[in-house]
């Protein structure tokens, strides 16, 4: 009997840990080898286990996913990555898979949805969404159909976004700072340059928009 495939988790909510870790101890030909909500943690773990898969979550309690993708592609190259998020795909997905994911599933999808993702991506093929696959593609031809979400929160960087994210969660300039270990004057350019791209007026306002986003 061949052995069955390695799946690390890296996510900070227990009820979505404990429900794909039933989901996928259950099969046949997988298993989670760990999981840990703390990347740093992860990181160290990931060097023992050497899982086949690992399982990220876009949005953890004290770091970016896709900051976090970045440091895990540089760590472990081969080892492929399927991001998990509970937030608009058509802001996440292609920074994802650019950032080297090689799949992206909402958190909401049906158990057979999530099992398959995980399956396309171990048999190494790239798993989107069919209507995120259908705009990627009319992307790629130059068509209509690959038109933008509306959402100018597309227009931001990786960097602006996790700022912007920030914002949203109350955290001041110099508290960003610290935590992206930028420095404040670096964090007040990125707030410039997202109050310009989402037409915002001033400080209040950028904090009313990020606010607003995040609870929406």
């Amino acid at each position: 009997m061949s052995a069955k495939t390695k799946i690390y988790i890296i996510d900070d909510h227990p009820i979505m840990v404990q429900g794909l870790k039933e989901l996928i101890n259950n099969q046949r030909d997988m298993r989670v080898v760990g999981f840990s909500e703390d990347w740093h943690v992860a990181l160290e773990q990931a060097k023992k286990l050497l899982p086949d898969l690992i399982m990220l979550d876009v949005t953890l309690k004290d770091a970016n996913g896709i900051e976090v993708l970045k440091n895990l592609k540089i760590h472990f190259p081969h080892i492929k990555v399927l991001m998990l998020s509970m937030h608009d795909e058509n802001l996440y997905a292609m920074r994802s898979l650019k950032a080297g994911a090689q799949g992206y599933i909402m958190k909401q999808e049906a158990v057979d949805k999530v099992l398959g993702a995980i399956r396309q991506v171990l048999a190494g093929e790239v798993y989107l969404s069919e209507t995120m696959s259908k705009r990627t593609m009319f992307q790629l031809l130059g068509r209509g159909g690959g038109a933008r979400s509306g959402s100018p929160l597309e227009d931001l960087s990786d960097r602006e976004l996790e700022v912007f994210t920030l914002i949203g969660q109350g955290c001041t300039t110099r508290q960003i700072a610290e935590k992206l270990h930028l420095s404040i004057k670096t964090v007040e350019t990125h707030r410039a340059h997202i109050k310009e791209k989402l037409n915002l007026k001033n400080s209040t306002e950028l904090v009313q928009h990020a606010i607003h986003w995040r609870e929406s």
